[in-house]
């Protein structure tokens, strides 16, 4: 009796009927989906085919206005798991494991706390960067889907070369490919749970799709039609932003069979990488249609909390650019959604979160303490976002954050700089310089998304007064601090490859 009365109490402060019978600790239902942004029929998309998605968000709450703390999947996630965001730590790069950091050995993450706290704590398919996970933070080895990532051997990578093409549609069944797998594993994983029903769960599972290759078995290529694609509308850089500061789309440009060498590509080719995005999208959610129904069938659903989370979004042509790595609106902004025990059906909200938000609501949300973590006992970075659970009129940050590097070449010493953001409502700023460095030696970027949501012009320089007052916020933060490591940017793959490859061409010709 003493139990169920502390879950009443628990599941009550978030607005839940006192008649609810229930256990102690409710469950949560992860759900990481890679390179996903808002294209989703819930968030507005009148293209998207995602009947799952939208169905999840009917049932809780749908944040508009959700953000990154960086545009690339290690960092992102490390900001997800650990609560702290990548300016903080100094993680920008994709091959640096934060245990390795003196200061950050310790760190508890967010499957660890909920293992102090009686959870049984599983992961399956891509939570951290595949290089980077973290065992501590699993009650039992984390799970990844092997299997090949084509289905059609003229699509495959050459001999020696990582990528092969950027699209398929192969004639298989779903489980083909590892999305499919990990959809499966994660029905089992949630049968098991169901035979131990005294056992609090959570559960993360990480789908890849649409991440590039955009590969989806056909009948998910079969719901668009070609010539409802439209093209990105403003297709250049914005006007008087630093050189460095959009991508060189270096991650696509990786892959085999492309029809150019360089940027832009033809316009048929661009809109068969847009149908090949919206397939593996629709793909995916058919996987998170999978999840969520057995958790229905299991009985498992009304007592456990769902979030689903994209852990960045994606260029799609907009500004000239392709993938993410950019502190540009498309790379940013993601969807989040979050339903569960107590939180009223059908909400949507325009108030600003960020990815470092999480780890706290879910803790508040479980009836859990914040854990001491970081450098000598620091908090986390984020807030809890159980306030707009029980109004979506409620705000917790006045604005967000997020960063990102970027090696500048135009000097003769390559420089390092972090792009330092802040979004508010209406505006980003971005500051560019070199951590340390003197404020007046950096470069600014300012967008207005009320008259400019395209991002078509940088007006940092029509409205000092403005940037004076957004730099006053970054100014009292703490500074960024540089990179742990020696790696320019999360996208030099590329650049790696074309040195390789100018290397054996001078060869060949010598």
């Amino acid at each position: 009796m003493r139990n169920l009365l502390r879950g009443i109490v628990l599941f009550c402060s978030i607005g839940l009927s006192p008649g609810f019978s229930a256990p102690t600790k409710p469950n949560v239902l992860f759900i990481a989906v890679d390179d996903l942004k808002p294209v989703l029929g819930c968030y507005g998309d009148k293209l998207a085919k995602t009947p799952n998605i939208d169905k999840l968000a009917a049932r809780g709450m749908l944040f508009e206005k959700a953000y990154v703390n960086q545009a690339v999947c290690g960092p992102s996630r490390n900001a997800l798991m650990l609560g702290i965001r990548p300016q903080t730590m100094g993680l920008y790069d994709l091959k640096t494991y934060f245990r390795d950091i003196p200061a950050y050995s310790n760190t508890v993450t967010m499957g660890q706390t909920f293992q102090k706290n009686g959870y049984e704590v599983e992961g399956v398919g891509k939570i951290f960067h595949p290089s980077l996970n973290d065992e501590p933070s699993w009650s039992i080895k984390h799970w990844e889907a092997k299997g090949e990532t084509y289905a059609i051997e003229e699509n495959r990578p050459p001999v020696g070369e990582k990528k092969g093409t950027t699209t398929e549609a192969g004639e298989v069944e779903d489980n083909y490919y590892a999305d499919g797998k990990i959809a499966d594993e994660a029905l089992v994983r949630l049968k098991q749970f169901k035979a131990k029903p005294n056992q609090p769960f959570m559960l993360m599972v990480g789908f890849h799709k649409p991440h590039l290759p955009f590969v989806a078995p056909k009948k998910y290529w079969d719901l668009y039609n070609p010539a409802d694609i439209q093209l990105a509308e403003f297709r250049t850089p914005p006007e008087g932003a630093p050189a460095y500061a959009p991508t060189t789309s270096g991650e696509i440009m990786q892959y085999q069979k492309l029809p150019v060498d360089k940027l832009p590509f033809p316009d048929d080719y661009a809109r068969h990488l847009i149908h090949g995005y919206y397939a593996a999208a629709s793909y995916t959610d058919a996987q998170i249609g999978k999840v969520l129904a057995a958790l229905d069938e299991l009985g498992l659903a009304e007592n456990t909390f769902i979030v689903l989370w994209g852990d960045h979004g994606w260029h799609l042509g907009d500004h000239g650019m392709w993938c993410k790595h950019t502190n540009y609106e498309q790379a940013t902004r993601i969807p989040i959604l979050i339903s569960g025990p107590g939180i009223k059906p059908g909400q949507r909200t325009s108030s600003l979160i960020e990815t470092v938000d999480l780890y706290p609501t879910l803790l508040e949300l479980t009836g859990q303490a914040m854990p001491e973590t970081g450098i000598s006992g620091m908090g986390l970075d984020g807030k809890s976002l159980v306030p707009i659970l029980k109004d979506p009129k409620q705000k917790v940050n006045d604005y967000v954050l997020h960063a990102y590097p970027r090696a500048d070449k135009s000097e003769d010493t390559k420089r390092k700089l972090i792009g330092r953001a802040l979004r508010n409502d209406r505006y980003r700023l971005v500051e560019w310089k070199e951590p340390g460095s003197p404020a007046e030696k950096a470069a600014i970027e300012l967008y207005d998304y009320q008259t400019d949501p395209l991002e078509k012009k940088n007006v940092a320089g029509e409205n000092p007064e403005l940037v004076a007052q957004l730099r006053a916020i970054l100014a009292k933060l703490p500074e960024a601090k540089p990179q742990m490591s020696d790696e320019g940017s999360p996208e030099s793959g590329y650049e790696k490859k074309e040195k390789k490859k100018k290397k054996k061409d001078k060869a060949d010709g010598e």
